[in-house]
């Protein structure tokens, strides 16, 4: 796969991007309530820095940065784009965008089956938090990953590129 161009998203992919969340292998079966008539608006686009990964006009994921408090909001790969480092590469871009706003830790709230993929990028786990029905049955892992000090290249442990 040819490396994909990470921009900011417009407001007028929010319907798109939804498309891509309510497609995922991952939140179907006992995950799928919480993406239940759940949708992204221009709004959210433009609230908080969110980027999108893209090779050509296809959308392959992308996520989305609340800096106060600092937390990865949301982070989302298609299915035919996993597996490829695009999780990675979005996690690097992020980190990226949060030194230069010159946040220090990015919380995430972390989807179960998810939880090892955070790990390998460096995130340490805090506790799990309690299931909050209706929408969320399970316990959730959460994570602070730190945020490499600006002009500090290193990249958060597991991030090295496979070949």
């Amino acid at each position: 796969m040819s490396t994909p161009h990470i921009h900011p998203a417009d407001p007028a992919q929010a319907d798109e991007l939804t498309a891509m969340m309510h497609n995922s292998s991952a939140y179907q079966g006992e995950y799928a309530s919480i993406l239940h008539a759940y949708q992204l608006t221009p709004a959210n686009l433009t609230s908080a820095p969110t980027y999108v990964a893209r090779r050509g006009t296809e959308p392959l994921g992308f996520y989305r940065l609340i800096p106060d408090p600092p937390e990865l909001d949301l982070l989302f790969v298609a299915d035919h784009a996993q597996g490829l480092g695009l999780g990675r590469l979005l996690i690097r871009h992020m980190l990226a965008v949060a030194g230069e706003r010159g946040l220090t830790a990015v919380r995430i709230v972390s989807h179960p089956p998810a939880a090892d993929f955070y790990r390998r990028q460096g995130a340490q786990q805090l506790r799990l938090l309690p299931p909050s029905p209706p929408r969320v049955t399970w316990t959730r892992p959460e994570f602070l990953l730190p945020v490499p000090a600006p002009g500090n290249p290193a990249a958060p442990p597991g991030s090295a590129p496979r070949h």
